[in-house]
């Protein structure tokens, strides 16, 4: 039965992917930790390497048959996640778990609070585009800051990075939230979590069994997330994934400090 429940929490952690364009690591490592009893760095090896294939790939082609999808500037931000997962596994197997813990949920809360436009007064407002395949007139070296920033937080965290990107496509580039989920997905497709994977491995904190049978859940959840996603409106699609962001926040607070 604990089998069985590592596919079905694959099949949970795959809507949310395909929803949000977030690689399901951020329901992962909880779920992880508080269902099946493994410890931070356990559940970060877990999550990332169940989504070293591409599990997703369905969700993203729903995307792309929709023209949410800039394929060109998706590869320049997996280039960068690669980079950055180096980093990112380096630091997590080094600090402390209640610190790592601590930044996870401050930088979550921060995520979800501008979702909600409580920071919206300090900057001015700027139409979303409402495609990715409308040029965003960004240099190439912007996308692959992008990739490395969220692949150094795919690492300490064990998440896929589309939790950094999304935010960032939306805020910085302009993109429409549902267009930044699918772009997000899309550069998660590529194995772009090995350096970290590996780094994990190395230290034992990885079992391959738990992560193949999530990943077999994910490949068939991210495309029912992505077919919800493409039908959802660009305003409450933006809301639902600060609400869920928040709840994320609240239980890594309520479980670590």
């Amino acid at each position: 039965m604990e089998l069985i429940g590592y596919v079905l929490l694959g099949i949970a952690a795959g809507i949310l992917s395909g929803l949000f364009g977030i690689g399901g690591g951020i329901v992962l490592v909880p779920s992880l930790i508080v269902l099946f009893g493994l410890d931070i760095l356990d559940a970060n090896a877990v999550s990332l390497a169940a989504m070293l294939l591409p599990v997703g790939v369905l969700g993203v082609w729903a995307y792309y048959k929709a023209g949410l999808i800039n394929v060109r500037e998706s590869l320049w931000i997996a280039l960068g996640l690669f980079l950055g997962s180096f980093v990112g596994g380096e630091f997590a197997v080094n600090i402390s778990e209640s610190l790592l813990a601590k930044l996870y949920a401050a930088i979550l809360l921060y995520i979800a609070l501008s979702y909600f436009d409580i920071f919206s007064y300090f900057k001015k407002k700027k139409e979303p585009k409402p495609i990715a395949s409308i040029e965003t007139k960004k240099p190439v070296w912007a996308f692959i800051l992008v990739g490395v920033g969220a692949g150094i937080f795919a690492g300490l965290f064990g998440k896929g990075g589309g939790i950094v990107i999304v935010p960032l496509l939306i805020g910085i580039f302009h993109y429409d939230p549902k267009a930044a989920a699918a772009t997000s997905l899309a550069a998660l497709q590529l194995p772009v979590g090995l350096p970290s994977v590996l780094i994990y491995a190395n230290e034992g904190h990885l079992n391959i069994l738990f992560a193949g049978l999530i990943a077999l859940g994910i490949l068939g959840g991210a495309f029912l997330g992505s077919k919800l996603g493409v039908r959802l409106p660009s305003a409450l699609f933006k809301k639902v994934y600060a609400l869920f962001l928040m709840a994320v926040a609240v239980f890594m607070v309520y479980k670590y400090i």
